[in-house]
């Protein structure tokens, strides 16, 4: 049987509640396992230093960040917690947009800034500035978007809203404004204001992460962590999914291949080799897995091994071992 969205192969599977639970479901002590906070940035301090504070305050081993921000610039940072670290790639490759406050050496006309930024609109070649820490070499971008918001009286400033694939530097793009435009062009300012599927009215500043920490370990009030902190699955929803029974979420978690009769439904247009989310019944992330045969051929398997973990995100053990006995 079908549907819109997936192939469905088991309509009576169901999941047992004393394990597990939904991802909104989760205490704190298991967020911090395995779950996402995002900071807005103040300008000042490193993604380094500022992830290196969260770290200290929340007592965590494991904390990363995804997608770096220059010292200057503020906006969207992305806290990995625990196991979490798993997916920095998926944040890392994930689309950003920018509000940028650029200076140019002398007045440029507003109907020549569109222009250019229609122009520069588009698959771009992008050169890393000295100043990063990769490696210099030119490479093409896509720009999804360039739009003035604003240009001052004297020609000089203007601020730019663009949305752009992951590892665009903006700094570089300003130059080539000016090298196009015949005048000097720097950035003065810069604000990440959405990174994937998050946008800045999600995000949390270090102060307000401060007060909820305190508020939990010392007053043993989390209401507010648990504002500030969301699950590990909140990042993966643009992921083709493949939902699986409790017997196969316990085999996938202990590193074993998905099976075709674990299965109760996946998406369609799945193809051989792209990456997939196994999902439990109770939408809770499984593991990141590499599928080995495209879902429309599924129908026609009743055995087989159908996908192979890159990364586990559930910890073995979260549902008990049925394979062994069945």
């Amino acid at each position: 049987m079908i549907n819109e969205e997936y192939w469905i192969f088991d309509e009576k599977a169901v999941t047992n509640d004393k394990y597990g639970c939904h991802p909104s479901n989760r205490s704190i002590t298991e967020l911090l396992d395995s779950g996402i906070i995002l900071v807005n940035k103040p300008s000042g301090p490193t993604s380094h230093q500022l992830t290196a504070w969260a770290r200290n305050l929340l007592g965590l081993n494991r904390l990363g960040h995804g997608g770096t921000l220059d010292p200057f610039a503020t906006g969207l940072l992305t806290l990995l917690c625990g196991k979490a670290t798993k997916i920095t790639n998926i944040v890392l490759n994930s689309n950003k947009s920018y509000v940028a406050v650029i200076r140019f050496g002398k007045p440029v006309l507003e109907d020549e800034l569109n222009d250019l930024l229609k122009k520069l609109t588009g698959e771009i070649y992008n050169v890393p500035p000295k100043e990063s820490a990769v490696k210099i070499q030119v490479r093409s971008r896509f720009i999804f978007s360039n739009k003035l918001l604003d240009l001052d009286e004297s020609g000089k400033i203007a601020i730019i809203q663009l949305s752009c694939n992951a590892g665009t530097y903006v700094r570089t793009l300003t130059k080539d404004f000016g090298l196009i435009l015949g005048t000097n062009c720097d950035l003065i300012e810069l604000h990440r204001d959405e990174t994937g599927i998050f946008e800045e009215n999600m995000a949390c500043t270090m102060h307000q992460l401060t007060d909820a920490v305190f508020l939990w370990q010392n007053q043993g009030d989390d209401r507010g962590l648990k504002q500030i902190m969301a699950p590990i699955e909140s990042i993966l929803n643009n992921l083709p999914r493949i939902y699986v029974k409790d017997g196969a979420v316990s085999a996938v978690s202990h590193g074993a291949p998905l099976a075709k009769p674990g299965i109760v439904k996946a998406s369609k247009g799945i193809k051989k080799g792209d990456s997939v989310i196994i999902l439990s019944l109770k939408e809770e992330a499984v593991a990141i897995a590499t599928l080995h045969v495209d879902s429309e051929n599924l129908m026609e398997m009743s055995n087989g091994q159908v996908a192979t973990a890159q990364s586990v995100l559930m910890a073995p053990g979260t549902y008990p071992q049925t394979w062994a006995t069945k």
